[in-house]
């Protein structure tokens, strides 16, 4: 596959998991702009270093992981991490094509280190295989799968109490 085919095939895949890129980015930076910031910046690093990608099967987890590093890049550089209140929480829950709904969840999700809450977010929110995961944080997927269950109990833990 040549370097056109690449960036076009980049660009297909970006334009079809937008989406998706975005509700990653904003788990992270918790504001819409940021995360439109964060999503842009992404695009340009995917562009300036698609030869890097060695296998073009893997373009969507090259590129969630390029979110990932600019989002926790961006919160590096910017030193902020924001709490949305209750009423913003109630927005972006009943938003046009969120699938974020649950509030508590939410809030149980921000308490979490960000490589716990990344393995949450694509696994039941993006619907991705531990192989998936793995791939996208460049991890064994038996470390993915102990983070996730240990993530899963610390979350059944935290939901329960505020109940």
């Amino acid at each position: 596959m040549g370097h056109q085919a690449t960036y076009e095939r980049i660009a297909e895949l970006i334009l079809e998991n937008k989406e998706s890129y975005y509700r990653l980015a904003f788990s992270y930076v918790r504001s819409r702009e940021d995360a439109l910031d964060v999503v842009q910046e992404s695009i340009v690093r995917a562009f300036s270093s698609r030869k890097t990608l060695k296998d073009t099967n893997y373009i969507k987890s090259w590129f969630y992981r390029i979110v990932i590093n600019t989002a926790l890049d961006f919160l590096r550089k910017n030193k902020k991490y924001t709490y949305l209140d209750e009423g913003q929480w109630e927005d972006l829950s009943t938003g046009p094509g969120d699938t974020y709904k649950d509030i508590d969840l939410h809030k149980a999700l921000d308490k979490l280190p960000p490589k716990s809450r990344t393995i949450i977010i694509l696994r039941f929110f993006e619907d991705m295989k531990i192989s998936e995961i793995a791939r996208i944080l460049d991890e064994n997927e038996n470390t993915v799968k102990t983070n996730l269950y240990s993530t899963l109990k610390k979350l059944k833990l935290e939901l329960t109490e505020d109940v």
